[in-house]
């Protein structure tokens, strides 16, 4: 049968796969209806007046009305909200402000709504986040559970929108965790298929994509997609550079206020959607162009490099959206653009060059995300071509190494480290918050009476290779520890071994609870300088659980990371 805390567990997933289902839904109306009243409505005005430069004006007048919003009520919203996730998972405990999911939705739907060359993705993830974060904070969870919710929410987020919901539960695991383990992979997965489940219910069981079904003809086709991966890692990192660039560049300008900032943004970017049109908004309309191999080689040129510059320059500006779907539009033209070459190179081996489009836009989200296994599973399901699996694996792979290679840092933990935080620093060393006692103490304990001799606790230590053992009372209640210290200390005074414990144990104990962390239990171990520590129940202090060592916290911790040995009996 299922637990109580198990069956809370599920009920929390799905409350949070069900909610983010249909935040992502009208996530969704909320952009249609903006980019309606923008291009519809608005443009239909403005081109009687200005005509053909009405384009310009659109993106400009939506970083009017985002750029007051952000700095006045929710600062947190700019930018592509996956870096704000990682801050809250990894350095505030998971929690995440409910605000940010009217604000998110709000803003982000503007900002794409009105032209702004970004995607969905981060700001469902941080919708879904906050709403995950929300269910925590409102069944007061423990830190490690919260942290778990979150990723849920951010699961359900990719899931709901991509209609990828395997994809969903390894990006929860791989960029926002940054860690695997079985118990959050089993809420995350039931976040993952609820939302699913709500999405396709509204929006239909289709995939992002409705392409061919590419695959390899020739497996001497697999150099060219060798030289697409490395080619990739290179494109990924310029992507990545440019965003950070004109973020600075905007920052760097003190004479015009940050609130004015975006409308500036949506000049240029107008400016730009002057001559190629295709770079506002999302893009899938151009993604799926260049999937269906419809573009020339050099609108396949112009759309890489000015959608690399027009969502560098929304980001910078203040705007809110992500950064993915550009990233898979960044992909897909460049790719495209390799095939077309390899083709022209090499005609009768290269049939489809729109298959490079497919692999490049795997391979570059891989490199600026460092998430591998999340980029092969999501292009698979939202293009649902599994043909191309040996070169999408292959131009992943290369992609992600030759990116490590020349940063550290992605695109969202760059962000991060800007600002003086170290994800990967933080993530080990926070396993220790997250790991309660309980986790790693043991059970099977050796205990003494006052009434034993010395002699007899000399014996056990010399059996055992224990150095302490808890003192019960005749009635079984906890009344302190005798250590070899103690004895070593009574034996210097003159004790005989054949004297009783009764007068030399310590009675000033430190101990633990079971929902302490194990931080917490490292901090009293090094206070008094001891190796180990009797764990009690919280509303019985002489009740004696258990006992927690420095080896027991050392084992609990390679368990959790490497998934290897179980907790054993302490020192």
């Amino acid at each position: 049968m299922i637990s109580k805390s198990g069956l809370k567990s599920v009920s929390q997933s799905v409350l949070i796969g069900v909610s983010v289902g249909y935040a992502a839904i009208a996530f969704r109306w909320l952009i249609d209806l903006f980019h309606h009243i923008s291009f519809i409505y608005i443009y239909n005005v403005l081109i009687d007046y200005i005509g053909k430069y009405a384009i310009v004006a659109i993106p400009a007048i939506g970083g009017l009305i985002i750029g007051p919003l952000i700095y006045n009520f929710a600062k947190e919203t700019k930018g592509h909200g996956v870096p704000e996730v990682l801050d809250a998972v990894h350095q505030n405990g998971g929690k995440i402000r409910p605000r940010i999911v009217f604000f998110k939705a709000l803003l982000s739907a503007l900002t794409i709504g009105f032209g702004g060359s970004v995607g969905r993705e981060g700001p469902i993830v941080q919708i879904g986040s906050a709403i995950g974060s929300s269910v925590g904070q409102f069944f007061k969870i423990s830190r490690k559970e919260m942290k778990n919710l979150v990723a849920c929410g951010a699961a359900a987020g990719i899931a709901a929108t991509f209609n990828a919901p395997i994809a969903g539960v390894f990006f929860a695991l791989e960029v926002i965790l940054r860690q695997f383990n079985s118990w959050a992979f089993s809420s995350i997965v039931i976040a993952s298929v609820s939302a699913s489940v709500v999405s396709r219910i509204y929006l239909g069981n289709f995939p992002a994509f409705l392409i061919p079904e590419y695959f390899i003809h020739n497996y001497v086709e697999l150099f060219y997609y060798i030289i697409l991966g490395v080619a990739c890692a290179i494109v990924a990192l310029i992507y990545t550079k440019s965003i950070y660039f004109f973020e600075d560049l905007f920052d760097a300008i003190k004479v015009i206020p940050e609130w004015l900032k975006p409308m500036i943004g949506g000049l240029i970017l107008g400016s730009i959607a002057l001559f190629l049109p295709q770079i506002l908004g999302v893009g899938y309309e151009s993604i799926e162009k260049a999937l269906m191999d419809e573009f020339p080689l050099i609108i396949l040129f112009l759309l890489l490099f000015f959608k690399i510059i027009a969502t560098s320059i929304t980001i910078g500006a203040g705007g809110s959206g992500g950064v993915f779907a550009p990233a898979l539009f960044v992909g897909a033209m460049f790719g495209g653009l390799m095939g077309k070459i390899f083709q022209m190179l090499t005609p009768g081996l290269v049939i489809n060059p729109a298959a490079y489009a497919v692999v490049g836009m795997g391979a570059l989200f891989a490199g600026t995300a460092q998430a591998p296994i999340s980029a092969v599973i999501i292009l698979f399901e939202m293009t649902n071509n599994y043909k191309l699996i040996l070169p999408l694996m292959l131009a992943v792979g290369l992609s992600t190494i030759i990116y490590n290679y020349f940063s550290k840092s992605n695109i969202y933990t760059l962000k991060l480290l800007r600002r003086g935080v170290d994800i990967d620093k933080l993530v080990l060393p926070d396993i220790f918050s997250t790991l309660t006692v309980e986790k790693a103490m043991t059970t099977e304990v050796i205990s003494v009476y006052p009434t034993t001799s010395i002699r007899e606790v000399l014996k056990l230590i010399g059996k055992t290779k224990h150095k302490g053992f808890p003192v019960l009372s005749e009635a079984g209640d906890l009344v302190g520890m005798i250590t070899s210290t103690d004895i070593d200390c009574a034996l210097d005074n003159g004790k005989r071994k054949s004297e009783l414990i009764a007068t030399i144990f310590t009675k000033d104990i430190s101990f633990c609870y079971l929902d302490e962390n194990l931080n917490t239990a490292l901090k009293k171990l090094g206070q008094k300088n001891i190796g180990r520590m009797p764990v009690v129940d919280a509303n019985n202090e002489k009740l004696l659980l258990g006992l927690i060592s420095r080896k027991n916290i050392i084992k609990a911790y390679n368990n959790e990371i490497h998934g290897t040995c179980n907790i054993c009996n302490p020192d």
